[in-house]
Protein backbone atom coordinates (compact mmCIF):
# COMPACT_ATOMS: atom_id res chain seq x y z
CA UNK A 1 0.00 0.00 0.00
CA UNK A 2 2.87 2.87 0.49
CA UNK A 3 4.61 1.59 -2.14
CA UNK A 4 1.34 2.59 -4.12
CA UNK A 5 1.47 5.90 -2.10
CA UNK A 6 5.07 6.77 -3.08
CA UNK A 7 4.28 6.06 -6.44
CA UNK A 8 1.11 8.06 -6.75
CA UNK A 9 3.01 11.10 -5.33
CA UNK A 10 5.17 11.37 -7.65
CA UNK A 11 3.82 11.23 -10.39
CA UNK A 12 1.56 14.05 -9.25
CA UNK A 13 4.63 15.79 -8.39
CA UNK A 14 5.81 15.60 -12.49
CA UNK A 15 2.62 16.25 -13.36
CA UNK A 16 2.87 19.72 -11.35
CA UNK A 17 6.21 20.48 -12.15
CA UNK A 18 5.08 20.12 -15.90
CA UNK A 19 2.77 22.91 -15.05
CA UNK A 20 5.16 25.19 -13.57
CA UNK A 21 7.55 24.83 -16.75
CA UNK A 22 4.75 26.14 -18.77
CA UNK A 23 3.98 29.19 -16.76
CA UNK A 24 7.92 29.53 -16.32
CA UNK A 25 8.17 29.52 -20.20
CA UNK A 26 5.35 32.23 -20.68
CA UNK A 27 6.84 34.46 -18.02
CA UNK A 28 10.10 33.85 -20.09
CA UNK A 29 8.37 35.22 -23.56
CA UNK A 30 7.17 38.07 -21.39
CA UNK A 31 10.47 39.63 -20.94
CA UNK A 32 10.82 41.19 -24.16
CA UNK A 33 7.93 43.60 -23.68
CA UNK A 34 8.14 47.29 -25.50
CA UNK A 35 6.82 49.37 -22.55
CA UNK A 36 10.26 49.16 -20.76
CA UNK A 37 8.73 47.00 -18.36
CA UNK A 38 10.46 43.80 -16.57
CA UNK A 39 9.44 40.46 -16.02
CA UNK A 40 11.15 38.25 -13.11
CA UNK A 41 10.42 34.41 -12.74
CA UNK A 42 10.68 33.02 -9.14
CA UNK A 43 10.79 29.15 -9.11
CA UNK A 44 10.09 28.37 -5.27
CA UNK A 45 8.57 25.49 -2.61
CA UNK A 46 5.07 24.46 -1.69
CA UNK A 47 4.82 26.94 1.71
CA UNK A 48 6.04 30.10 0.37
CA UNK A 49 2.74 31.46 -1.71
CA UNK A 50 0.83 33.78 0.85
CA UNK A 51 4.60 34.97 1.59
CA UNK A 52 6.16 35.80 -2.13
CA UNK A 53 2.66 37.35 -2.84
CA UNK A 54 3.12 39.98 -0.14
CA UNK A 55 6.51 40.38 -0.87
CA UNK A 56 6.10 40.87 -4.45
CA UNK A 57 3.69 43.73 -4.18
CA UNK A 58 5.91 45.94 -1.93
CA UNK A 59 9.16 44.48 -4.00
CA UNK A 60 7.08 46.55 -7.28
CA UNK A 61 6.82 49.64 -5.23
CA UNK A 62 10.42 49.79 -4.19
CA UNK A 63 11.54 48.76 -7.64
CA UNK A 64 9.65 51.02 -9.61
CA UNK A 65 10.56 54.45 -7.12
CA UNK A 66 14.12 52.88 -7.50
CA UNK A 67 14.39 52.95 -11.39
CA UNK A 68 11.14 54.58 -12.54
CA UNK A 69 10.31 50.88 -14.42
CA UNK A 70 7.23 48.36 -13.56
CA UNK A 71 8.25 44.65 -12.49
CA UNK A 72 6.30 41.56 -12.51
CA UNK A 73 7.22 38.49 -10.99
CA UNK A 74 6.15 35.40 -12.17
CA UNK A 75 5.61 33.06 -9.05
CA UNK A 76 6.21 28.97 -9.43
CA UNK A 77 6.10 26.34 -6.90
CA UNK A 78 6.16 23.14 -5.73
CA UNK A 79 7.80 20.73 -4.63
CA UNK A 80 11.29 21.83 -3.60
CA UNK A 81 13.35 19.03 -4.67
CA UNK A 82 11.17 18.69 -8.09
CA UNK A 83 11.19 22.32 -8.28
CA UNK A 84 15.35 22.32 -8.55
CA UNK A 85 15.20 19.70 -11.33
CA UNK A 86 13.00 21.50 -13.49
CA UNK A 87 15.03 24.27 -13.29
CA UNK A 88 17.85 22.40 -13.96
CA UNK A 89 16.14 20.34 -16.65
CA UNK A 90 15.06 23.65 -18.74
CA UNK A 91 12.18 25.73 -17.01
CA UNK A 92 13.68 29.68 -16.78
CA UNK A 93 13.64 31.11 -13.17
CA UNK A 94 15.46 34.04 -12.84
CA UNK A 95 15.87 33.41 -9.16
CA UNK A 96 15.08 30.23 -6.85
CA UNK A 97 13.66 30.56 -3.31
CA UNK A 98 13.91 26.88 -2.40
CA UNK A 99 13.64 24.64 1.00
CA UNK A 100 17.41 24.01 1.40
CA UNK A 101 20.63 24.67 0.34
CA UNK A 102 21.13 21.26 -1.42
CA UNK A 103 17.99 21.72 -3.73
CA UNK A 104 20.24 25.26 -4.77
CA UNK A 105 23.25 23.27 -4.82
CA UNK A 106 21.70 20.75 -8.06
CA UNK A 107 20.92 23.64 -10.28
CA UNK A 108 24.64 24.67 -9.25
CA UNK A 109 25.54 21.44 -10.37
CA UNK A 110 23.59 21.84 -13.91
CA UNK A 111 25.64 24.69 -14.58
CA UNK A 112 23.30 27.17 -13.78
CA UNK A 113 24.26 28.85 -10.81
CA UNK A 114 27.80 30.35 -10.14
CA UNK A 115 29.75 29.13 -7.43
CA UNK A 116 30.28 30.88 -3.97
CA UNK A 117 26.18 31.78 -3.69
CA UNK A 118 25.98 30.76 -0.65
CA UNK A 119 27.98 34.01 0.57
CA UNK A 120 26.22 36.32 -1.80
CA UNK A 121 23.66 37.22 0.33
CA UNK A 122 23.20 37.50 4.09
CA UNK A 123 22.73 34.52 6.63
CA UNK A 124 24.03 32.09 3.98
CA UNK A 125 21.23 33.22 1.76
CA UNK A 126 18.77 32.41 4.49
CA UNK A 127 16.57 36.28 4.58
CA UNK A 128 14.37 33.99 7.24
CA UNK A 129 14.11 30.71 8.73
CA UNK A 130 11.75 28.32 10.19
CA UNK A 131 11.45 25.10 12.11
CA UNK A 132 9.35 22.11 12.31
CA UNK A 133 5.98 21.76 14.41
CA UNK A 134 3.14 19.44 14.76
CA UNK A 135 0.13 20.33 13.90
CA UNK A 136 -2.90 18.77 15.44
CA UNK A 137 -6.84 18.60 16.15
CA UNK A 138 -8.18 20.83 18.40
CA UNK A 139 -8.10 19.37 21.77
CA UNK A 140 -5.12 16.81 20.70
CA UNK A 141 -7.51 14.27 21.09
CA UNK A 142 -4.43 11.60 20.93
CA UNK A 143 -2.40 13.36 23.26
CA UNK A 144 0.71 13.66 21.03
CA UNK A 145 3.45 15.86 22.70
CA UNK A 146 6.78 14.95 21.23
CA UNK A 147 7.96 12.61 18.44
CA UNK A 148 7.92 9.24 20.73
CA UNK A 149 4.34 9.56 20.67
CA UNK A 150 4.11 9.47 16.71
CA UNK A 151 5.30 5.58 16.98
CA UNK A 152 2.57 4.73 19.12
CA UNK A 153 -0.34 2.24 17.21
CA UNK A 154 -3.01 3.59 16.06
CA UNK A 155 -1.48 7.19 15.42
CA UNK A 156 -1.93 8.55 11.72
CA UNK A 157 1.11 10.64 10.63
CA UNK A 158 0.89 13.22 7.56
CA UNK A 159 4.29 14.22 6.37
CA UNK A 160 5.44 14.86 2.53
CA UNK A 161 7.62 12.46 0.64
CA UNK A 162 11.42 13.32 0.92
CA UNK A 163 12.39 12.33 -2.15
CA UNK A 164 10.57 15.22 -3.38
CA UNK A 165 9.86 18.01 -1.17
CA UNK A 166 12.61 19.74 1.10
CA UNK A 167 10.31 20.43 3.99
CA UNK A 168 9.64 16.42 4.27
CA UNK A 169 13.77 16.24 4.35
CA UNK A 170 13.51 18.68 7.50
CA UNK A 171 10.65 16.41 8.90
CA UNK A 172 12.97 13.33 8.72
CA UNK A 173 16.26 14.84 10.02
CA UNK A 174 14.43 16.76 12.80
CA UNK A 175 12.98 13.09 13.81
CA UNK A 176 16.22 11.85 13.64
CA UNK A 177 17.82 13.95 16.02
CA UNK A 178 15.37 13.60 18.33
CA UNK A 179 16.01 9.38 18.09
CA UNK A 180 19.58 9.63 17.94
CA UNK A 181 19.44 11.70 21.20
CA UNK A 182 16.87 9.42 22.78
CA UNK A 183 19.30 6.20 22.18
CA UNK A 184 22.36 7.90 22.50
CA UNK A 185 23.54 7.67 18.92
CA UNK A 186 22.92 3.96 18.53
CA UNK A 187 22.14 3.55 15.21
CA UNK A 188 20.38 0.57 14.87
CA UNK A 189 17.72 2.16 17.44
CA UNK A 190 17.53 5.49 15.83
CA UNK A 191 16.56 3.23 12.48
CA UNK A 192 14.16 1.36 14.26
CA UNK A 193 12.42 4.42 15.47
CA UNK A 194 12.23 6.41 12.01
CA UNK A 195 11.39 2.91 10.19
CA UNK A 196 8.40 2.84 12.96
CA UNK A 197 6.98 6.49 12.39
CA UNK A 198 7.14 5.95 8.71
CA UNK A 199 4.85 2.98 9.01
CA UNK A 200 2.59 5.29 10.64
CA UNK A 201 2.49 7.56 7.65
CA UNK A 202 -0.45 7.68 6.16
CA UNK A 203 -0.03 9.70 2.88
CA UNK A 204 3.53 10.79 1.20
CA UNK A 205 2.33 13.97 -0.65
CA UNK A 206 4.60 15.33 -2.82
CA UNK A 207 5.15 18.65 -1.28
CA UNK A 208 4.31 20.27 2.08
CA UNK A 209 1.29 22.28 0.87
CA UNK A 210 -0.39 19.00 -0.41
CA UNK A 211 0.55 17.41 3.06
CA UNK A 212 -1.40 20.27 4.70
CA UNK A 213 -4.46 19.47 2.02
CA UNK A 214 -4.53 16.09 2.89
CA UNK A 215 -4.56 16.77 6.66
CA UNK A 216 -6.35 19.70 7.02
CA UNK A 217 -9.07 19.61 4.15
CA UNK A 218 -9.25 16.11 3.64
CA UNK A 219 -8.92 15.27 7.29
CA UNK A 220 -7.05 12.80 7.28
CA UNK A 221 -4.18 12.04 9.77
CA UNK A 222 -3.91 12.84 13.73
CA UNK A 223 -0.76 15.43 12.92
CA UNK A 224 0.75 16.79 10.77
CA UNK A 225 4.57 17.13 10.44
CA UNK A 226 4.54 20.88 9.12
CA UNK A 227 6.77 23.51 8.58
CA UNK A 228 5.91 26.35 11.49
CA UNK A 229 4.61 28.70 8.63
CA UNK A 230 2.07 26.06 7.34
CA UNK A 231 0.86 24.89 10.38
CA UNK A 232 -0.19 28.66 11.51
CA UNK A 233 -1.55 29.59 8.33
CA UNK A 234 -3.88 26.49 9.16
CA UNK A 235 -4.33 28.04 12.92
CA UNK A 236 -5.10 31.16 11.22
CA UNK A 237 -7.09 29.88 8.93
CA UNK A 238 -8.85 27.36 10.77
CA UNK A 239 -8.60 28.67 14.94
CA UNK A 240 -11.01 26.17 16.51
CA UNK A 241 -9.49 23.59 14.72
CA UNK A 242 -6.22 22.75 15.35
CA UNK A 243 -3.61 23.44 17.53
CA UNK A 244 0.28 23.53 17.46
CA UNK A 245 2.39 21.14 19.82
CA UNK A 246 5.89 21.94 19.75
CA UNK A 247 8.32 19.05 20.18
CA UNK A 248 11.59 18.69 22.66
CA UNK A 249 13.58 18.66 19.98
CA UNK A 250 13.35 20.25 16.33
CA UNK A 251 16.01 21.40 13.53
CA UNK A 252 16.57 24.73 12.44
CA UNK A 253 15.13 25.16 8.71
CA UNK A 254 17.24 27.39 6.67
CA UNK A 255 15.60 28.06 3.35
CA UNK A 256 17.86 28.96 0.48
CA UNK A 257 17.84 31.95 -2.16
CA UNK A 258 20.03 32.23 -5.51
CA UNK A 259 20.72 34.00 -8.92
CA UNK A 260 19.69 32.07 -11.49
CA UNK A 261 23.39 33.40 -13.31
CA UNK A 262 23.17 31.48 -16.91
CA UNK A 263 19.37 32.67 -16.98
CA UNK A 264 19.71 36.51 -15.70
CA UNK A 265 22.83 36.64 -18.09
CA UNK A 266 21.30 35.86 -21.10
CA UNK A 267 18.02 38.20 -19.79
CA UNK A 268 19.48 41.06 -18.67
CA UNK A 269 17.81 40.85 -15.61
CA UNK A 270 20.97 40.37 -13.16
CA UNK A 271 20.05 44.09 -11.40
CA UNK A 272 16.20 43.00 -10.95
CA UNK A 273 16.80 39.83 -9.53
CA UNK A 274 19.64 40.85 -7.16
CA UNK A 275 17.67 43.66 -5.51
CA UNK A 276 14.97 41.20 -5.44
CA UNK A 277 16.43 39.30 -3.31
CA UNK A 278 19.07 41.44 -1.28
CA UNK A 279 15.69 43.28 -0.46
CA UNK A 280 14.33 40.19 1.24
CA UNK A 281 16.98 41.55 4.02
CA UNK A 282 15.29 44.94 4.27
CA UNK A 283 13.25 46.31 7.44
CA UNK A 284 10.02 45.81 5.59
CA UNK A 285 10.28 42.56 3.76
CA UNK A 286 11.72 41.06 7.26
CA UNK A 287 8.06 42.18 8.55
CA UNK A 288 6.45 40.40 6.04
CA UNK A 289 8.34 37.17 6.65
CA UNK A 290 7.48 37.24 10.21
CA UNK A 291 3.96 38.44 9.32
CA UNK A 292 3.73 34.85 7.32
CA UNK A 293 4.85 33.14 9.92
CA UNK A 294 8.80 33.27 8.55
CA UNK A 295 11.44 33.68 11.61
CA UNK A 296 12.97 36.98 10.04
CA UNK A 297 16.75 36.43 9.96
CA UNK A 298 16.78 39.96 11.78
CA UNK A 299 17.44 39.50 15.05
CA UNK A 300 16.34 42.60 16.41
CA UNK A 301 13.09 42.53 13.76
CA UNK A 302 12.62 38.43 14.98
CA UNK A 303 12.16 39.95 18.83
CA UNK A 304 9.06 41.52 17.53
CA UNK A 305 7.73 38.13 17.09
CA UNK A 306 8.60 36.43 20.65
CA UNK A 307 4.84 36.42 21.60
CA UNK A 308 3.81 34.16 17.87
CA UNK A 309 7.52 32.22 18.02
CA UNK A 310 8.67 30.00 20.66
CA UNK A 311 12.60 31.17 20.54
CA UNK A 312 13.41 29.05 22.99
CA UNK A 313 13.03 26.06 21.71
CA UNK A 314 16.11 23.33 21.24
CA UNK A 315 17.09 23.41 17.63
CA UNK A 316 19.85 21.52 15.84
CA UNK A 317 21.35 22.29 12.25
CA UNK A 318 22.27 20.61 9.56
CA UNK A 319 25.69 20.97 10.53
CA UNK A 320 24.93 17.91 13.41
CA UNK A 321 24.32 15.94 9.84
CA UNK A 322 27.72 16.81 8.45
CA UNK A 323 25.95 19.33 5.88
CA UNK A 324 23.06 18.88 3.17
CA UNK A 325 25.63 17.03 1.07
CA UNK A 326 26.48 14.08 3.38
CA UNK A 327 22.76 14.16 4.84
CA UNK A 328 21.42 14.30 1.37
CA UNK A 329 24.12 11.21 0.29
CA UNK A 330 23.39 9.25 3.37
CA UNK A 331 19.53 9.57 3.95
CA UNK A 332 18.15 10.58 0.59
CA UNK A 333 19.75 9.28 -2.45
CA UNK A 334 18.78 5.96 -3.85
CA UNK A 335 19.54 3.54 -1.71
CA UNK A 336 19.83 5.48 0.97
CA UNK A 337 18.89 5.38 4.87
CA UNK A 338 15.10 6.47 3.88
CA UNK A 339 15.03 4.10 0.78
CA UNK A 340 16.06 0.98 3.76
CA UNK A 341 13.91 2.34 6.40
CA UNK A 342 10.87 2.97 4.09
CA UNK A 343 11.03 -0.04 2.12
CA UNK A 344 10.58 -2.60 5.63
CA UNK A 345 8.13 -0.13 6.93
CA UNK A 346 5.51 -1.37 4.10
Amino acid sequence: MKKNILNISLAAAVLFTGITSFTGCTAASAQGKTDGSITLTNVSYDPTRELYESYNKIFAEHWKEKTGQDIEITQSHGGSGKQALEVANGLEADVVTLALEYDVNAVRDAGLIEDGWVSEFGNDSAPYTSTIVFLVRKGNPKNIQDWDDLVEDGVGVITPNPKTSGGARWNYLAAWAYADKLYGGDEAQVKDFIKKLYKNVLVLDSGARGATTTFVENGQGDVLLAWENEAYLSIKDYPDDYEIITPSVSILAQPSVAIVDKVVDKRGTRDAATEYLQYLYSDEAQRIAGDNYYRPSNEAILKEYANVFNLDINLVTIQDFGGWEKAQTTHFADGGVFDEIYEKSE
